[in-house]
């Protein structure tokens, strides 16, 4: 099959973010099965020069680099390459041969907006990824709910499928729309990391911090987190340190804020974006896990830390409690106190952590591996196709 991603940033990406991550891994997969996959990618992210990376075809578009502007943009070139016919000359009879797509899949409720025009003017199958619910992040205004909310419709009545990654917006989608779509978690790789050398560049040690990773946008509820910490008694945590793993999105104003909450105790330790190894290394080596946001799709984080056998603390929003069914620990969302007080329970009872990690790491082995993930998004497209 031949295979068009469009939607997220760049494969690979040098900043975090769950769709491009779930993006690379889920196209990867599909061209080491035989599939032709591209992905349009917006220039400034792209972490490659090469035009073909790990069997996958990078096409780089323009985009209008503001928080408002860009996903747009970046989907009306990217969707404008996909729907005019890519002619070449045949080799063999110099006759002029169309190319195009049996597959044409929009990742998130933005890019869905434009998914009309590859319906009306190609023979591809439509696909959309809903991964979150977008409109509900505070980072938006009135205008942008709005529109993410048509982004919404068209996302579950344009194409020939839709896709949600988390059980709760199917029920979101089948109340809100009357529509039903088809139920494809993230997925994550299970590993087992044995290094801790990388922690030394950041000052932790081993099963001596807890860690959050997330964007730091402010639905990502991190001030919840540095609050909560801060109330801890210096005798129940002592030196154990809180790293805040990620990077701002539109949102240098949050991170300062953020540095400015954190300044007055030297154990909160931001590490910017990390990857690769280095992220592997700060998920392996943490005491805890902890996610305080107060909107998520089905967060790619909490996954990944449950394969690394951690425990996780996680506010009590319906996408975060699916993730961990009853393998972690959930807080009321936005509340300080009851976070704190969750947190020094754990501090005070580590068995509690690491009976908790070991059910999450069954939990994914079950339900969230890549190859069951991939198995399940070939098959919607071999039933699209004729």
């Amino acid at each position: 099959m031949k295979i068009a991603f469009i939607g997220q940033k760049a494969v690979p990406f040098y900043r975090d973010g769950g769709v491009e991550r779930h993006v690379e891994d889920l196209a990867t997969r599909l061209a080491k099965r035989g599939h032709e996959v591209t992905v349009y990618v917006r220039s400034r992210y792209v972490a490659t020069k090469d035009d073909i990376w790990q069997g996958i075809h990078i096409v780089r578009v323009p985009s209008i680099p503001t928080k408002h502007l860009d996903t747009i943009t970046y989907t009306f070139f990217a969707t404008l390459k996909v729907v005019l016919p890519f002619v070449t000359r045949s080799q063999t009879h110099g006759d002029l041969v169309t190319k195009g797509f049996d597959i044409i899949h929009f990742h998130g409720v933005g890019p869905a907006l434009l998914a009309w025009l590859p319906r009306i003017f190609t023979r591809a199958k439509i696909v959309v990824t809903f991964h979150s619910i977008d409109r509900f992040h505070t980072k938006w205004g009135a205008i942008a709910r709005l529109i993410l909310k048509f982004g919404e419709w068209t996302a579950v009545h344009i194409p020939h499928a839709t896709i949600a990654v988390s059980r709760s917006i199917v029920k979101y989608c089948k109340k809100q729309y009357g529509k039903t779509i088809k139920y494809i978690p993230n997925g994550v790789k299970v590993q087992k990391i044995e290094s801790s050398t990388n922690l030394q560049r950041f000052g932790l040690k081993k099963g001596r911090y807890i860690i959050t990773v997330a964007r730091l946008i402010r639905h990502k509820g991190i001030h919840y987190l540095i609050e909560a910490y801060k109330n801890i008694p210096d005798t129940l945590k002592s030196e154990l340190k809180l790293a805040i793993v990620g990077a701002p999105s539109f949102t240098d104003d949050y991170e300062t804020y953020l540095k400015e909450l954190a300044k007055e105790d030297h154990r909160i330790i931001f590490t910017g974006y990390q990857t690769g190894d280095v992220l592997n290394e700060l998920y392996a080596n943490a005491y805890l896990y902890v996610h305080p946001s107060e909107a998520e799709g089905l967060s790619l984080s909490i996954l990944e830390a449950m394969s690394f056998g951690k425990c996780v603390l996680i506010s009590n929003i319906p996408e975060n409690l699916e993730a961990i069914d009853h393998s972690g620990i959930p807080f009321e969302v936005s509340n300080t106190e009851d976070l704190c007080e969750k947190l020094m329970t754990l501090l005070n009872h580590p068995e509690i952590v690491e009976e908790k990690g070991k059910l999450a790491l069954g939990f994914i082995k079950r339900y969230f591996e890549w190859d069951k993930i991939v198995n399940e998004t070939e098959q919607l497209y071999r039933k699209l196709l004729p």
